[in-house]
This record gives structure tokens, sequence and C-alpha cells, in this order.
């Protein structure tokens, strides 16, 4: 991936030198015309093509800001509203994920998720212990959320 951005790089700036003008427009069109020349030899590099890593990697933000946002509006409720009732609590969950940057990315993304807190991961990296708000109800969302995330994270790492 770094290579075909480097090249997509070159790509540009040639282009910019070609066209005798050095300006972010011509480097932007330059830098179009690079990127259909690299999906054009695609096929000759052993990697995928680097945007739809891009891309991946834009779902998976825009997944965790969808997320906490509907997650902060339930802990919004919980704390605003006439009483509290709450019972929070730990529960476990395991991951399909492998390797220490998907299980560290994985319980970034669901401590920073609000309501929940990994406290623990298993030796083996393949059970996570949280610590929810509100234990019936968070668990289950907790758990849709770690679905989700963890499509999303292989969708980027793999």
């Amino acid at each position: 991936m770094p290579v075909q951005v480097l090249i997509n790089l070159f790509i540009a700036f040639l282009w910019m030198f070609f066209q005798d003008e050095w300006s972010i427009l011509s480097f932007f069109g330059g830098y179009l015309v690079g990127i259909l020349v690299l999906f054009s030899l695609r096929r000759f590099f052993p990697a995928s093509f680097y945007l739809k890593r891009f891309y991946s990697i834009l779902k998976l933000f825009l997944l965790f800001i969808s997320e906490a946002v509907s997650s902060s509006i339930y802990v919004i409720r919980q704390v605003i509203g006439p009483k509290v009732d709450i019972t929070p609590g730990i529960f476990k969950t395991e991951t399909e994920l492998e390797g220490n940057m998907e299980i560290t990315l994985l319980a970034l993304l669901l401590t920073l998720t609000p309501g929940s807190v990994v406290m623990e991961v298993s030796a083996d990296n393949k059970v996570f212990y949280i610590h929810g708000l509100n234990l019936p109800e968070s668990e289950h969302a907790v758990i849709q959320s770690k679905i989700k995330y963890e499509k999303a994270i292989k969708e980027v790492t793999r």
C-alpha cells in the first residue's frame, strides 16, 4: 500500500511538471490521473488497491462516530432522568479477531464508546471482560457494537 501512495504522488508531481503549472488544482488533477493509472495496473501489485483500504478506514471511523453518538444519547438519558435506575455490572464476551493490533483497536473502540469499559483482555486475546452501565441493556448494545466493529476492523486490517 505505501508503494501505491508514493507512485500516485509521483504521478501527480510528474503531471504538474508536464503541465508547467505548479498549483493545487494541477496537483489534484495529476492525483486523479494517478488513481486511474494505479487502478488500471492494480493486478501487478501484491497488495489490494489502496483506496479500498482508505474507504474501509473511513467506514470504521463513521461507524465509531454513529455508535458513540447513539450510546452517548443513551447515557445522557440515564443520567438526566429523574431517578437513576441502573444496574452496573461486568460481563465477558469473546472475539474472533487475531493479532495485537486488531485486539487493541477493538478494545479501544469499545472503551471509547460511552457506557462500556474494557477492563481486561484474557491472556489468549480471545475474551474481553467489559464493565457495562446498565447490564441487561448495555450488554446487548455492546455485543451488537462489537460485532459491527469486528466486521469493520477485519475489512481494514485484512
